[in-house]
């Protein structure tokens, strides 16, 4: 993440909770390796039309080919709401997405979904509301990360 805009982070984060909740249609789940594929053509797509150019770079794979057509709504629903994203930017989320993926799969080639693990270490806090035991006053105790 480093190196983001604001909305190139936001982007980031949407795309990646997106993952987690993606439930491919085939039988398989999806793996490190589609999610960089997926991620390369459409920043690939997304560099040659911030050139001009209209060109849709596809994946090679099936599983990647679908998740990268899964994609293409959320990052057009983002745009909307975020504002000042062009597609520059969107490019550059994907290359870090791509980047994420194939560095956790090279990282822990004997798990082929470390950066799903990963993103969902990362963002598992996020979603989740704390539990309350119904003391209106009562705060999380504070946690101290080591």
């Amino acid at each position: 993440m480093r190196d983001l805009s604001r909305q190139q982070t936001e982007l980031f984060f949407l795309i990646n909770a997106f993952l987690l909740r993606y439930e491919p249609l085939e039988l398989h789940p999806l793996i490190d390796a589609d999610v960089a594929e997926a991620a390369a053509a459409l920043a690939g797509t997304f560099e040659t039309a911030s050139r001009g150019v209209i060109y849709e770079h596809r994946p090679a794979g099936l599983p990647a080919d679908r998740l990268a057509t899964a994609l293409r709504p959320v990052i057009a629903e983002a745009c909307q709401h975020a504002g000042a994203v062009n597609d520059r930017d969107i490019a550059v989320v994907l290359r870090r997405l791509e980047e994420g993926a194939r560095a956790a799969g090279a990282a822990e080639p004997e798990q082929p979904r470390a950066y799903f693990d990963l993103i969902g270490r990362t963002l598992k806090g996020r979603h989740e509301m704390p539990e309350t035991t119904g003391d209106a006053d009562a705060t999380p105790a504070p946690r101290l990360i080591i």
